[in-house]
């Protein structure tokens, strides 16, 4: 069941599939984007298909912002492709989409949820993320599929 919820401004959160853009997501993180260039858009597709995913609305109905979580819905989440459109920054919709999944119902109980930025540590420190905890830890294989 779709969960939504609406900024003081008249902006729509929501996450129901039919109304999410995957064309004009798919411009934004394959176009204007430093971590997804050229993404093709099949695999952008998949990416959709296997995730949580956000669409913010303008008060006129389009689509203006969208972020995604690959979780499992139990215990693991990674925050990505967070994106405002260039109009509608410094709206207050980067806060907005973090309350929404703060409160969506699948995200409730998750034991640990990542993301990575290159430039908006403050904003997700606002709702609890701080460096990694043990990033010796962590390790990554970097430069397959499309890359």
């Amino acid at each position: 069941m779709p969960h939504e919820t609406r900024t003081p401004d008249g902006y729509v959160l929501s996450d129901e599939a039919a109304r999410f853009d995957r064309e004009r997501a798919h411009g934004w993180i394959a176009g204007e984007t430093y971590w997804a260039p050229g993404i093709p858009k099949a695999l952008f597709d998949k990416s959709l298909d296997n995730s949580l995913v956000l669409g913010a609305y303008a008060p006129d109905g389009a689509m203006v912002a969208m972020a995604r979580v690959v979780t499992d819905r139990a215990t693991f989440g990674w925050i990505c492709d967070v994106f405002v459109s260039e109009a509608h920054r410094g709206k207050r919709l980067g806060k907005a989409m973090m309350a929404y999944l703060r409160d969506h119902p699948d995200m409730q109980g998750v034991r640990r949820l990542h993301l990575a930025t290159r430039y908006a540590h403050g904003l997700y420190a606002q709702y609890g993320f701080v460096p990694l905890t043990a990033p010796d830890n962590w390790m990554e294989i970097r430069g397959r599929g499309y890359l």
